[in-house]
């Protein structure tokens, strides 16, 4: 059998991997379970009385366990997200693909998808069979029970990301009796749809010619990261064993295709490294089940860095490298950032925003009065009852509407505020005012907010 059967089925399509044992599939299948458990799992967690992880973007507020974050604590979003980015720098810099080849959710749905077709449809020759004659009714029988089975999995994790947004319970109430609402049935609907096409029908074809990481990986290798590779030197040349004896001995490596057969994105690892290559170590896992059956070494194709094939010695990770060292130097930057940052954060926030539909009026009393449009977040756990004042002008007085200024746990107060100040105490043109915001309750729940007022 040539490669190019090998890659893909006679009828086209995404490749028909076979599916293997060994110590990486072990790590894959514990990967898929674990990364599944947590993403299904965390919207069902409580925590002081709301979901522990909930994207309340109604309430405009990320829960995450106990803390609460306004749309002013994005700067802590973008610092995880700069965290993660160059996590995967650093481990991609240490061991190549690995992320890719066990934890990235294209891979996992894949993976996910491919056990539900062997499940139902068979193995890879039963796969390929009904692929080649797909028009029989037992044929289609099967093709379309495992495809609905894939779109059932593909609902369920649609429901998983939705329940991230609307808490759970509600979620799954509304999905039982039917009340849910139209932009969450969409994006349900959505998730699960681009979970069905990209890992029940696309798969490797996203890899090859969707993903961009694949395409800028190699500027993080070095001869130091950790790749899967094949043995040219033990492995050529190929050829069946009964040829070992001839005038001309052959490798170990017996040409059988299993390699390429298990390989999700159907590639070739005896030609070398290739971008295509996840890092899954199937092929691995595969070559060392025929190297036992031939009662061969195993690692023919291994785990391998590019200075241990040169040098013949072990291959092993090399933590004290420069490249790995600048990408946990700034890692642990940024963490130290963001954990000085939530040390000193605040659990109130307040936005100030001068009324300008008038600049100033002179009350029946004869005081000179600018409004105020407040916004108060509250991030503590507590609700707190506010009181309002103004510095920096003599005898200023603040009235409120509403007049009670209650603060909820967790939640937000917009209100409008009135400052009257005599006209003697006033200067012409803008001034500095300070705004305080305090609870009455605790003292150190407070706030100071600049502003101008202005004068006649």
């Amino acid at each position: 059998m040539t490669v190019a059967t090998l890659r893909r089925p006679a009828t086209g399509g995404p490749c028909v991997p076979k599916l293997t044992s060994g110590r990486f599939n072990t790590w894959r299948v514990a990967m898929v379970l674990l990364t599944q458990l947590i993403f299904l799992g965390a919207p069902w967690l409580r925590w002081d009385g709301h979901q522990a992880i909930w994207l309340d973007l109604e309430g405009q507020r990320i829960f995450l366990f106990a803390w609460c974050f306004w749309p002013q604590d994005l700067v802590y979003l973008a610092g995880a997200l700069i965290i993660c980015a160059l996590g995967l720098f650093w481990w991609t810099a240490l061991a190549g693909r690995l992320w890719c080849g066990n934890s990235c959710p294209q891979t996992v749905y894949t993976e996910i998808m491919l056990w539900i077709e062997h499940w139902i449809e068979g193995d890879r020759p039963a796969r390929l069979k009904l692929r080649a004659d797909p028009y029989k009714p037992a044929h289609l029988a099967r093709r379309a029970a495992s495809q609905a089975v894939m779109i059932a999995v593909s609902l369920v994790i649609g429901f998983g990301l939705v329940a991230y947004f609307v808490p759970a319970p509600e979620l799954l109430a509304s999905v039982l009796d039917g009340s849910m609402g139209g932009w969450t049935l969409f994006w349900l609907l959505s998730y699960a749809g681009f979970t069905y096409l990209l890992a029940g029908r696309l798969r490797e074809q996203v890899c090859l010619h969707m993903c961009p990481y694949a395409r800028f990986q190699s500027v993080m290798f070095d001869s130091h990261t950790l790749l899967v590779g094949y043995d040219a030197k033990r492995g050529e040349p190929r050829g069946a064993r009964r040829q070992q004896q001839t005038a001309n001995p052959r490798g170990d490596c017996v040409d059988c295709g299993v390699c390429v057969q298990v390989c999700p994105t159907g590639i070739d690892i005896r030609n070398g490294l290739q971008y295509e290559c996840i890092g899954c170590g199937a092929c691995i896992d595969a070559c060392d089940t025929v190297m036992d059956k031939l009662r061969a070494p195993r690692g023919l194709i291994r785990m391998t860095t590019p200075h241990a094939e040169a040098s013949g010695q072990p291959a092993r990770v090399s933590w004290l490298r420069p490249r790995p060292l600048i990408y946990l130097g700034l890692i642990a930057a940024t963490a130290l950032a963001m954990a000085v940052g939530l040390w000193q954060r605040a659990p109130l926030h307040v936005n100030v925003l001068r009324d300008r539909a008038v600049m100033v009026r002179e009350t029946p009393e004869g005081l000179l009065e600018n409004a105020y449009q407040i916004k108060v977040f509250n991030a503590d756990s507590r609700p707190h009852v506010l009181q309002l004042s103004a510095e920096g002008l003599p005898g200023a007085r603040v009235l409120t509407e509403p007049a009670q200024l209650l603060l909820p746990a967790h939640g937000q107060l917009q209100l409008l505020a009135r400052v009257q100040v005599a006209p003697d105490n006033v200067q012409h043109g803008a001034q500095v005012l300070h705004l305080n915001v305090r609870s009455r309750d605790d003292a150190s729940f407070q706030r100071q907010e600049d502003t101008v007022f202005i004068g006649e």
